[in-house]
């Protein structure tokens, strides 16, 4: 935990750049890189009858941290994501979980 679902983005970018994901996000967090998932979403945009360009959207699946470290989060992954995949727009989305509703092996946090 974290966990990012990513979308909007070819897959091998991703893999590519892993290391550095987990890398950067590790010493903004403060928690093992062992506890990190990235998730690659197949996505298709639609507007108009057409298939077209969208959004990449970062999904970021965390406990709660304080806003400094929400903030650096936001900015490391909107400026890592944008210089991988040709300054395409960039949305970084949060989702606080709590400890009553994540179980993990059968134990809730």
């Amino acid at each position: 935990m974290p966990h990012l679902k990513i979308r909007g983005i070819e897959k091998n970018l991703i893999v590519e750049n892993s290391k550095e994901i987990i890398d950067g996000l590790t010493e903004i967090i403060g928690c093992d890189r062992t506890w990190f998932t990235i998730e690659h979403q197949n996505t298709e945009y639609i507007f108009d009858g057409k298939i077209v360009d969208g959004y990449t959207f970062v999904e970021v699946y965390w406990f709660a941290r304080d806003k400094k470290i929400k903030k650096d989060t936001a900015d490391f992954l909107t400026k890592l994501i944008k210089r991988i995949n040709n300054n395409k727009d960039c949305c970084i989305i949060f989702f606080t979980l709590t400890g009553d509703n994540y179980c993990d092996n059968g134990e809730f946090f």
